[in-house]
């Protein structure tokens, strides 16, 4: 029996609440709020009829991404990043972006990119991991309304995309980190993957102590089983945003 007490009486294996609202932004192509506990992301994705100079005539799509976390999204407030974006935040960024870019096939794109930006609006730990989750169920929305209003002959979507953290509290495997479990374990961890089990990407940080490969291979196999569970919840999200 577990000793640790978490957040929404979970066990170490559960996930937070998560809910994906959609079409919270009506300008946007395509949005979505999604929240993991007290995590709330916003996340919208922008349609733009132009790509980087690096692919101008190779008939290629983009997709890139933008994470910014509002002033009052933590227990006191931040300032804004208006002139250079900090370290913490590029790092977010490129990861949402990388993420998101397995979705798609580019050339079935066309030429043409697609922006996420992704919001916090309450950060409680885990906001990369939802911004990534939130960020595709927005272009997902965006690439079906787009084809159901004959602005696109292909689907370019290949793929869902999801994360999730996970980690290590006194040799307790967790899944799902809130934010006092993020600052206080023994291994914090990001793992995103396709809906179909494909590994993206894993960042993983021992921060007190080593941890050994049985430990890994668990925590991998903890991920992919929230994965597969917040899949299941992007797919409903996008059918009902789709249906609006």
């Amino acid at each position: 029996m577990s000793s640790i007490i978490r957040s929404f009486e979970r066990t170490p294996s559960d996930l937070r609440p998560i809910t994906f609202e959609t079409d919270v932004n009506r300008y946007a192509e395509g949005s979505c709020l999604v929240s993991f506990g007290y995590t709330r992301v916003l996340c919208t994705a922008s349609v733009e009829k132009n790509v980087p100079p690096f692919l101008k005539g190779k008939g290629e799509g983009w997709v890139t991404a933008e994470y910014n976390m509002l002033p009052r999204a933590t227990h006191t407030r931040s300032k804004r990043e208006r002139e250079k974006v900090g370290g913490r935040t590029a790092e977010i960024q490129r990861l949402i972006g990388r993420a998101l870019r397995v979705a798609i096939d580019p050339k079935k794109l066309g030429e043409q990119s697609i922006l996420l930006d992704c919001d916090v609006l309450q950060a409680d730990g885990g906001t990369r991991v939802a911004s990534i989750c939130g960020a595709y169920v927005a272009l997902a929305l965006a690439i079906g309304k787009i084809r159901k209003n004959g602005g696109m002959q292909n689907d370019p979507l290949l793929r869902s995309v999801a994360a999730v953290s996970v980690g290590m509290q006194n040799g307790i495997h967790l899944l799902d980190l809130d934010y006092n479990e993020d600052s206080s374990g023994d291994v914090d961890m990001n793992v995103v993957m396709t809906g179909d089990g494909g590994l993206v990407e894993v960042q993983g940080t021992a921060e007190k102590n080593v941890f050994a490969r049985k430990d890994l291979d668990a925590m991998l196999e903890l991920g992919a089983q929230g994965i597969a569970k917040i899949s299941a919840l992007q797919k409903t999200a996008i059918e009902r945003g789709l249906k609006g």
